[in-house]
């Protein structure tokens, strides 16, 4: 059975209906008897009802098939009626599809089960809720977090911390925020970070907290190891050679010292070695008062002093400081922006000197090679962000140096001082921005400064 044997019915009792009118209108135009005239016309009201009452039966069982999917109602089977044959296949064909749902329901509640399940084990803390405040998540991780029990609007997170509910309120999509709390006598140092979301129409934050203070604390340890290391060798390396020097001369000079006779002529071989240890003496002082000021410049950064620069005459500065000795060095350099007209919000001062210090450097990784380039370019990409690049066709940085290019007072020239790139560094965080490096060994390196 199915749908032409409905379409069948219709069209079999419609055609007797038609004919029994017919009948009767025949009947009536010729005067016949009025008890076959009465019967004709029963007959065709009896036809009629009957048509009625067929379809109102079908649409019975389609309403309360639409009634039972619309309240999500799998569990008892549509209601048996007495009827024909289409009835009864459409009965089986609506306890398909209600047994599809059913089974569609449970997969759906079991995957929600599953989720839920991951959204509450998982190590960052999660909360949503909707414009009301209201919230529908909040899983073990945030509970632990915020050290609370379930609650059922984030209003209620005003007495651990009024500025946690104001970050949550105006953070907007892709937002983030450090914020350092107290929470039970202990300070925490959150990362929050925020997503609006839409399910059903309603819209919904979802909000992601995690402490980040153990992890700040090991990588400043971290850090501070590897700047104790890179202190200890310099000033090492600069203290060594005077102990010994002044070792070798305090020695030296004990000996005329202690003559009992007073005779203290010294020879001009032996004065000429001693005056040679002071000079050493003196040298290494210099160089270990010249690491310090390094270290001092590093540690104390002026406050940039932001304006719109236009960077074609950035560049065009960059370019007049620079000639003598991309000329000398036979370096050819070309720069370009686009578009010609783009300006930064920048400190020129301080991005010039960024700039001149990573020209430089390409400058002295260009020296043994034969074709000398350096490109300077300026855009903005798709995300809006002003790019400024310095690429050169050098003979690269390997990865292990890649790593550490940032560290204070790492360096892989043999007069540098290390100071330069982290200084750069240093000058971009201040402009809320970045610099990164990409290199590969006999392919040239790229700086980019991401503002």
């Amino acid at each position: 059975m199915d749908s032409d044997t409905l379409r069948f019915h219709i069209i079999v009792r419609i055609s007797a209906i038609a004919l029994s009118l017919f009948l009767l209108s025949y009947l009536w135009a010729n005067n016949a008897f009025s008890i076959t005239l009465l019967l004709v016309a029963i007959l065709v009201i009896v036809q009629v009802v009957t048509l009625i009452i067929y379809l109102d039966r079908i649409n019975r069982e389609i309403t309360n098939f639409f009634e039972k999917v619309s309240k999500s109602d799998f569990r008892s089977p549509l209601p048996g009626t007495d009827g024909g044959p289409y009835e009864q296949y459409l009965r089986e064909q609506f306890e398909t599809v209600i047994k599809k749902l059913k089974k569609s329901g449970l997969t759906n509640d079991a995957k929600h089960q599953y989720l839920t399940t991951i959204v509450q084990h998982v190590g960052i803390g999660l909360i949503t809720f909707n414009s009301r405040g209201d919230i529908q998540i909040m899983n073990i991780a945030a509970k632990r977090l915020l050290k609370t029990e379930t609650i059922k609007n984030i209003e209620e997170l005003d007495r651990i911390n009024e500025q946690l509910v104001t970050s949550f309120k105006k953070l907007r999509t892709g937002g983030s925020e450090l914020l350092i709390v107290e929470i039970g006598g202990e300070e925490r140092q959150l990362s929050i970070y925020a997503i609006e979301l839409s399910l059903n129409g309603e819209p919904f934050k979802l909000i992601s907290l995690q402490n980040i203070r153990t992890e700040l604390e090991e990588k400043e340890m971290e850090a501070w190891q590897k700047l104790v290391r890179v202190l200890t060798h310099e000033i090492m390396n600069s203290v060594t050679p005077i102990s010994s020097l002044a070792t070798t001369v305090e020695h030296d000079l004990s000996g005329y010292l202690s003559d009992e006779q007073g005779n203290c002529t010294i020879e001009k071989e032996d004065l000429e070695d001693i005056h040679l240890a002071v000079q050493t003496i003196q040298r290494r002082g210099e160089g270990l008062i010249r690491f310090v000021n390094d270290f001092r410049s590093l540690t104390h950064t002026p406050e940039p002093k932001l304006q719109q620069v236009q960077i074609k005459d950035l560049f065009e500065q960059i370019y007049v400081l620079l000639k003598g000795e991309l000329d000398k060095n036979h370096v050819r350099f070309h720069a370009g922006v686009e578009p010609p007209d783009l300006s930064i919000e920048l400190d020129p001062e301080l991005i010039q000197q960024v700039l001149i210090n990573l020209i430089k450097n390409a400058m002295q990784a260009l020296a043994e090679q034969g074709d000398r380039r350096i490109n300077l370019t300026a855009f903005r990409d798709d995300k809006g962000n002003n790019l400024i690049v310095i690429k050169d066709n050098g003979p690269g940085i390997d990865e292990e140096a890649q790593r550490k290019i940032f560290i204070p007072f790492f360096t892989t020239k043999r007069k540098g001082s290390g100071i330069g790139l982290s200084l750069s560094k240093q000058i971009m965080r201040q402009h809320n921005g970045s610099i990164m490096v990409r290199s590969k060994p006999d392919e040239g390196s790229e700086f980019i400064l991401r503002f």
